[in-house]
């Protein structure tokens, strides 16, 4: 006798900062938590059902060739090219893929001095644009930490936002297949 497929069960899958995870499972749900001045990408191919999700830290990666070796996720250049490679072997396509950014605050730098939120954005936007890019969605900015979920079956991204009872839906998929 076959033994039973657990079906419609909910897989959390936590993406740590400096991380990231790709998935075509259609039962993950990714989560990154504590979003200050990093930024959570996520992507998702509406057709493909493949999506991922990435914790940047800092803009960019030639500040310390060691830690961008050994930990590519941690900076915009190196991890959104990361990102998006990984959902390619997944069967992605880089023209649907729907773009949703969270993050980017002005969080324990109360003088904006060195202000990594909003260098982390300017570099993600740039690369963006130099890559044809468009983001769907986007919450960034401000002085709120944000937790970023991504549901692998529907592209759905959700947002709780520190200091607020209810998560919002930052994008919907509006392919879904």
């Amino acid at each position: 006798m076959p033994s039973p497929s657990l079906t419609g069960f909910e897989q959390r899958v936590v993406v740590g900062i400096a991380e990231m995870a790709v998935s075509n499972n259609q039962n993950v749900v990714f989560a990154t938590y504590s979003l200050g001045s990093c930024l959570g990408v996520s992507v998702y191919d509406p057709v493909a059902h493949v999506g991922g999700l990435l914790h940047i830290m800092l803009p960019d990666s030639t500040i310390d060739a060691g830690k961008a070796a050994a930990k590519p996720a941690m900076f915009v250049d190196t991890g959104v090219s990361m990102l998006f490679r990984s959902a390619y072997q997944l069967g992605a396509d880089k023209h649907r893929m729907i773009i949703s950014v969270a993050g980017g605050a002005q969080i324990m730098d109360n003088s904006g001095f060195f202000n990594i939120g909003k260098r982390n954005y300017e570099a993600l936007a740039q690369l963006f644009q130099k890559h044809g890019l468009r983001i769907s969605a986007e919450q960034t900015g401000g002085l709120v930490n944000r937790t970023m979920y991504l549901k692998i079956a529907t592209g759905e991204v959700r947002l709780k936002i520190s200091g607020q009872q209810q998560e919002v839906t930052l994008c919907k998929s509006s392919m879904t297949t």
